[in-house]
């Protein structure tokens, strides 16, 4: 096994090597649950590589949308560039799940559209799992949801090997029968073709534009290579090969035919329920639906909706659970959960979701029984999965204190920053309070944030101050992604001084120069003003050295408490280091271009990463493929000339050049 080792400029400081060294220990020694507990801007992710570096696991990072997976993905792959660091995340840019309404009498079929490059990158990721130990995947909520089944999956792999006996049909037929599509003059991912008796195969799973090119004299194989499918040359030469299915829910033949018997038998006995209940329209729909679908699968081998068939495909009980990306891990694995007070909830609450929806199209003779079995993994069984968990949170909930063996705190950043100070002052006299704050910040070119509870009010509250002469404004739900971009780059540069919203706790909101933030009803009940959210709160101030937040409220709540206290201790805690190691805590200076705001840098590298995509996947003898990625490039030259980076503007013009030289425009 290749090792896993982490390439930074930097080294571990502060108590992240104390963090590494406790966390590590606490796995080898057979931990099932800890905690590692940073505060913002403390490190987490390098401490988290540190961590896999130190145990040599295989890993498993889960994170809870795909903005942060993305990110984290990123950072990894920077980490380890050595290992085999995989993106598994759900491929569906659009997803409209079927349903039926009874109040309405309304059928919504199924209507998706699959991300092609992100099924690849899951397939990598299976595949990367099968050959080596030295992996780690940075997954989604996706990876509890049902995947082909792991045994299978690697049963129905094609091993190939130099010297042996080979009919290139019969290979095509097998390959045929994995998901591969036979296409003699593109090859694509997932596609093969055949020229005399040379047959080439472009698994899907592969990260470059490479694929296979397997010579065969006399039924034998003389020559196996891996090439490059741009241009046809030789990369390297193999003595042998194993092909993975294209697909991860692959079936052998005899299998399906066992299953159409498993499902024929359900539709009887369902088929006599819905007769007894006196449902003769659902048990004739119900009869309709599930016989043309057992027809296409005997001759098709698929059909549509062919998921809430994979319980009976897979023999599997009801009620038991569906094979995961998690079943094609090792036993011995890592698992972090970033964020994991919103991931763990998360992952708790995806089967009762799912499971209502499908109840309906049961209850109706839209589906069978069996189809509640295509699930994702229930919260006991997504545990009795895990090996061990490292959860990764500023703020852990009980459940997860409760359940780890130590809890290992990180709370000295490396730049010296301290956690804001934090005062409760009375909601009497908060407007003039604020604005006396507001306009002292604004004199020592600072920014400030205000929150409140209601779009009503935080509308309000902006118009109040720009009536006396302060450049403010709000954001809500309602205010679009990108305006969201412009109102806080205006915030960084100083075009307005003040920013009112109801939820500014977005991870990744990174603003160095908000010296105040104000919380107007910290004592009211409820999500926005809970004990995790006011110290998420409060960690937004703590970019800067003159960080203060100001609570107002008429009494003292328990989670306000609770959060000025944890606080009050982090802060101590910080001073004393700075104190001990003669640090003076400076204010994050950064570049405005450089803030991390998710939703346009997420936008900007989706758009690089598809590029990326494009350039590696395109045939340029295809005119629709070469016409798209001449349109990408033209737009990438463009975005180059008006950053003033006219060198790389120019390496993409003779890029065009050449492809329109050598391919044609």
């Amino acid at each position: 096994m290749r090792r896993f080792k982490v390439h930074s400029p930097y080294e571990p400081s502060g108590d992240q090597p104390e963090a590494i060294r406790k966390l590590a220990e606490g796995f080898l020694r057979g931990d099932k649950y800890q905690t590692l507990k940073g505060v913002t801007g403390s490190g987490k992710t390098f401490t988290m590589a540190k961590i896999i570096e130190a145990v040599q696991r295989p890993t498993l990072i889960i994170s809870h949308n795909k903005t942060l997976s993305a990110q984290l993905y990123r950072e990894f792959k920077t980490f380890f560039p050595e290992n085999a660091v995989e993106y598994f995340v759900s491929y569906y840019d659009y997803y409209q799940p079927e349903a039926y309404v009874p109040a309405r009498d309304l059928y919504i079929e199924k209507d998706a559209a699959i991300n092609k490059e992100i099924d690849s990158l899951r397939l990598a990721a299976t595949y990367a799992l099968m050959e080596r130990r030295d992996v780690i995947i940075v997954a989604t909520v996706s990876c509890i949801y049902g995947l082909g089944m792991p045994d299978l999956y690697k049963e129905m792999r094609t091993h190939i090997s130099r010297g042996e006996e080979l009919d290139v049909h019969k290979l095509a037929q097998k390959l045929i029968s994995v998901q591969y599509q036979r296409n003699d003059a593109v090859l694509e991912r997932g596609n093969f073709r055949i020229k005399g008796d040379t047959i080439e195969v472009f698994p899907p799973y592969m990260e470059t534009d490479q694929a296979y090119r397997i010579e065969v004299d006399f039924d034998e194989v003389s020559r196996i290579r891996r090439f490059d499918v741009l241009n046809g040359t030789a990369v390297e030469e193999l003595d042998e090969l194993y092909l993975y299915p294209a697909k991860h829910f692959v079936v052998p033949e005899i299998m399906l035919q066992q299953a159409t018997e498993r499902i024929n038998a359900e539709l009887e006995q369902r088929l006599e329920e819905l007769r007894a209940q006196g449902k003769m329209l659902e048990a004739e729909r119900l009869k309709t639906r599930t016989t043309y679908d057992i027809e296409m699968m005997k001759e098709m081998g698929y059909c549509s909706g062919i998921e809430n068939y994979s319980a009976p495909i897979a023999n599997r009980k009801h009620g038991d659970p569906p094979a995961t990306l998690l079943h094609y891990f090792p036993d011995d694995f890592l698992c972090l959960i970033d964020e994991a007070h919103v991931t763990v909830p998360q992952i708790g609450a995806m089967y009762e979701g799912d499971r209502s929806r499908k109840q309906n199209l049961i209850d109706f003779g839209f589906r069978l029984p069996s189809a509640l079995d295509n699930r994702p993994l229930k919260a006991d069984e997504f545990t009795a999965k895990m090996n061990q968990v490292i959860y990764v949170t500023a703020t852990p909930r009980k459940e997860e204190i409760k359940q780890s063996t130590q809890i290992v705190e990180q709370l000295i950043r490396p730049t010296g920053l301290l956690d804001p100070i934090v005062e409760v002052r009375p909601s009497e006299g908060q407007m003039q309070d604020i604005f006396a704050e507001v306009t002292a910040r604004i004199k020592k070119g600072e920014r400030s944030l205000l929150l409140t509870l209601t779009k009503k009010m935080a509308e309000d509250l902006t118009d109040y101050l720009t009536e006396l002469g302060i450049k403010c404004k709000y954001i809500h739900s309602e205010i679009d992604t990108f305006e969201r971009v412009e109102i806080l780059k205006s915030l960084r540069t100083g075009e307005i001084d003040v920013l009112i919203g109801i939820n500014l706790l977005r991870e990744g909101i990174d603003l160095p120069e908000v010296s105040f933030i104000a919380l107007l009803d910290a004592d009211k009940i409820g999500f926005l003003r809970s004990t995790t959210s006011l110290i998420q709160i409060i960690g937004r101030a703590a970019r800067n050295a003159e960080g203060m937040v100001v609570m107002y409220a008429d009494r003292m709540s328990d989670a306000m408490k609770e959060a000025i206290d944890e606080t009050k201790r982090r802060r101590s805690i910080q001073e004393a280091y700075n104190k001990e190691h003669g640090i003076t805590p400076k204010t994050i200076k950064k570049a405005v271009e450089d803030i991390l705001v998710h939703e346009k840098t997420d936008a900007e590298e989706t758009a690089q990463v598809n590029l990326a995509v494009l350039k590696k996947s395109a045939n340029l003898f295809v005119p629709a493929q070469r016409k798209k990625l001449l349109t990408a490039l033209r737009k990438e030259m463009e975005d180059c000339a008006e950053r003033l980076d006219y060198e790389q503007a120019a390496v993409i013009r003779d890029q065009i050049l050449e492809i329109e030289k050598t391919y044609g425009k």
